[in-house]
């Protein structure tokens, strides 16, 4: 099993940043991919932003040049730099995590942050 303890989400004004961090502990053998998704009252989970093992990034297009994602492999860390910050930003903010067990990759979800931005 894996684990996964999030933190940072607040409550910031418009134009304000936050920084989410998950930490990831258990049974990891190799972390495939970590990344943010958020969900909003009455909407679907979206994908916020990915890293791979290699650093390679994903970012949605609403957040490409506000947010940045990074991790910590010694720490089993991602971290989520949250610039600009606007309304429609206010979401819940999951942490996911694949972590690789030859030959099947399982995902894990973390509880969820909240990160409220007032207009």
């Amino acid at each position: 099993q894996v684990q996964l303890v999030e933190s940072g989400g607040g409550l910031v004004q418009a134009g304000g940043s936050l920084r989410l961090s998950c930490a990831a502990s258990g049974s990891i053998f190799s972390i495939v991919d970590m990344g943010w998704y958020r969900q909003a009252p009455g909407k679907q989970r979206e994908l916020v932003a990915t890293i791979t093992s290699s650093s390679s990034t994903n970012y949605a297009d609403s957040v490409k040049g506000r947010f940045t994602i990074s991790r910590d492999n010694a720490k089993n860390t991602v971290y989520l730099e949250m610039n600009s910050l606007k309304p429609e930003d206010t979401a819940l903010y999951y942490c996911r995590v694949v972590v690789r067990i030859r030959p099947v990759d399982y995902m894990y979800w973390g509880q969820g942050t909240q990160v409220t931005v007032s207009s």
